[in-house]
């Protein structure tokens, strides 16, 4: 047997620091309700990214006043991880759909284990070409902030060395190193490039240096990825941005404390893959309240919801991607969107106290199941 449909859908306010993103916008509310879902909206839920109650009301939705009337849906769909306050909605017969980055947040992943949800992670949706397409929109929103960030700190009165992005007429610009060429870093290295920066990207996939050499014709250096031009290249860099993406498991350290300890003082890191555990070996998690430390006289911003900065744009390009596979498992239950969609199989981390996705489970240490099996 699948799981039920599914015919109420709660979205919750995101209560993480600083997060202003909300799960869903008013349109999206209201091809759910076209499609005979339900939509209960906690009161104030769209405000930081500039949605109203009458907005979500206009579309459809039911305002709700408490957290838990949302989270008492059959199921909830957020933006963020569930926070440690939200623990207790957590149970056995309720679908979460999320960013979960279980690999970064094991303490998330126990919670989701003892209550025997069903939790989809977008971030781990794959279709069979091995593109992740709910991770996707909010990679290239982080990517295009990662640059402005950098540029933003690399001013003296910020804490940098007082560098401007594009230098100035007879004057050498910045020196912006991009780790991965992905979404992430292929967007933050065309934006670094538009500032006039001067940008190495590195990546060890050949295939996809060489797409960005077409694209570029030459306005971004790609570079193979190898300890020996790392190191040359970090100790010379105004701006490190870190782009590396493990789909499900944590990012692989490519920068080494040693490396950092080689960067001119008033440099700048900017680690977008914190929320996977970070690329960065000095790096941990900062928010949009207080976002940067300094360590070896390096600037470091490592906020873990980078989007949440931009929370309008971030909001329609996430309910963009994430709603026709909202719906497919609104619609068909999670096990019946599952078994017409192998991308959401995915998707699925955890059923029932079991583990159901493969490097998610690798990196708990804890055995995998398969996740039609488990919703069965």
């Amino acid at each position: 047997m699948s799981a039920p449909v599914i015919r109420t859908v709660g979205v919750p306010k995101e209560i993480k620091t600083a997060e202003h993103r909300v799960a869903m916008t008013p349109d999206g509310v209201r091809e759910l309700e076209r499609a005979g879902v339900d939509v209960f909206v906690e009161t104030g839920a769209g405000a930081g990214a500039s949605f109203t109650d009458a907005d979500y009301r206009a579309a459809g939705a039911d305002i709700v006043p408490t957290a838990a009337d949302a989270w008492s849906q059959q199921m909830v769909v957020k933006v963020k991880e569930p926070q440690e306050h939200e623990f207790a909605y957590l149970r056995a017969d309720l679908t979460l759909f999320t960013y979960l980055h279980l690999a970064a947040y094991p303490g998330v992943a126990a919670a989701l284990l003892d209550s025997h949800c069903t939790a989809l992670a977008y971030e781990t949706v794959q279709t069979a070409t091995g593109a992740l397409p709910l991770l996707a929109p909010m990679s290239e929103v982080a990517g295009r902030l990662a640059p402005q960030m950098g540029a933003h700190y690399l001013e003296r009165h910020n804490g940098g060395r007082g560098v401007l992005m594009g230098g100035a007429p007879g004057v050498q610009p910045a020196k912006v190193v991009v780790l991965g060429a992905g979404n992430v870093g292929w967007n933050a290295a065309w934006i670094a490039a538009g500032m006039e920066a001067e940008v190495v990207l590195f990546d060890k996939n050949l295939d996809r240096l060489r797409w960005v050499d077409q694209i570029n014709k030459g306005r971004i250096m790609t570079l193979a990825s190898n300890r020996g031009a790392l190191e040359r290249n970090i100790a010379d860099a105004d701006l490190v941005i870190g782009a590396v993406l493990v789909a499900g498991g944590r990012a692989p350290v490519v920068v080494t404390e040693d490396m950092v300890a080689t960067m001119k003082p008033g440099s700048v890191i900017v680690d977008v893959a914190i929320d996977q555990g970070g690329c960065i070996e000095t790096i941990h998690e900062t928010t949009h309240n207080e976002p940067v430390y300094e360590m070896h006289g390096v600037v470091h911003y490592a906020v873990g919801n980078m989007p949440g900065a931009v929370p309008h744009t971030s909001t329609y390009a996430l309910t963009n991607a994430t709603l026709p596979y909202i719906a497919e498992v609104a619609v068909h239950g999670a096990g019946g969107a599952c078994r017409r969609d192998p991308s959401l199989a995915h998707g699925v981390n955890t059923v029932a106290g079991q583990v159901t996705n493969g490097p998610v489970a690798d990196f708990l240490r804890h055995p995998a199941v398969d996740p039609l099996v488990a919703l069965a």
